[in-house]
């Protein structure tokens, strides 16, 4: 597995991250066998967070064997500084650790959301704190949305943004290319969210891909260029969605990765013409 740089830390993470929520509502050896497949794939670089049900109760038992040589990033909803404070600990115990990685601001995408992390008593300030405690190593966020992501980057030096580098959206709806230009601007790693997101779910589609709130890429063909195309991107690596099957079809791609060329750029944008963007500028 290709591994590059997490901006200028020296970290140097696999290009296929592992989504916590892929164990999820899982039993302990399942997780256990889905973390010890990952690593043997070569895959260094597990991200998760509160809000993906049990997914911090599974994955800390399951990756404890190995947490001296991963870079484990967790997230946090909370946005005053007492409730960081408290959801950071809880992590840290269910995790198994004494520090993350990497912590983030999780789904920062609204003015409100903007005002309330930056301002006094704000989850900033509890960042801050817990980073010089050496509870934290890094700080980064991640935003659906153009506007308070690039806001975040002019107001504070993150270490990372997790942010959607998709094919649907960068090429139908030019949702997404400015927020990483303006990162790299800003030497800030570029972490991608939903590289194999197609579409919104319709009224009616069937109960596959629970752990999914849109529909996901399933054609391996078509997964291949959606992942190849997020990977050619300045960004340092790709979470794939919480499903155990998609994530094993992401650590296929992402071990053969090849760069994406021009004439395939071309064909997906030509199938992105067809589907329904999920975000919009």
């Amino acid at each position: 597995m290709q591994r590059r740089c997490f901006g200028d830390t020296g970290e140097q993470l696999s290009i296929i991250g592992f989504g916590g929520i892929v164990v999820s509502q899982t039993e302990p050896q399942e997780a256990a066998n889905l973390v010890a497949e990952a690593i043997d794939g070569g895959v260094n670089y597990f991200d998760v967070a509160p809000t993906y049900g049990d997914a911090e109760q599974r994955l800390g038992p399951a990756l404890a064997p190995y947490r001296a040589r991963v870079f484990l990033a967790c997230k946090t909803t909370q946005r005053l500084r007492a409730g960081v404070e408290q959801e950071l600990e809880r992590s840290l115990l269910r995790l198994q650790t004494d520090h993350f990685d990497l912590y983030q601001l999780h789904s920062v995408n609204t003015s409100e959301d903007f005002a309330q992390v930056t301002g006094p008593g704000g989850a900033l300030e509890a960042l801050a704190a817990a980073r010089q405690a050496g509870k934290i190593r890094y700080i980064g966020f991640s935003s659906h949305s153009v506007p308070t992501a690039l806001r975040l980057l002019e107001s504070w030096h993150f270490d990372s943004v997790l942010f959607p580098v998709n094919w649907v959206e960068y090429l139908q709806a030019g949702f997404g290319p400015q927020v990483i230009a303006r990162a790299q601007e800003k030497r800030t790693a570029r972490l991608a969210l939903k590289a194999l997101a197609h579409c919104r779910r319709g009224e009616g589609t069937d109960g596959r891909y629970a752990k999914c709130w849109y529909w996901p890429v399933v054609d391996p063909e078509l997964a291949s260029l959606a992942l190849r195309f997020a990977l050619s991107q300045p960004i340092t690596a790709a979470i794939p969605p919480g499903e155990a099957e998609l994530f094993r079809l992401a650590l296929r791609i992402g071990t053969a990765f090849t760069p994406i060329a021009a004439a395939e750029v071309v064909e997906l944008g030509r199938r992105a013409a067809t589907a329904e963007p999920i975000f919009s500028l």
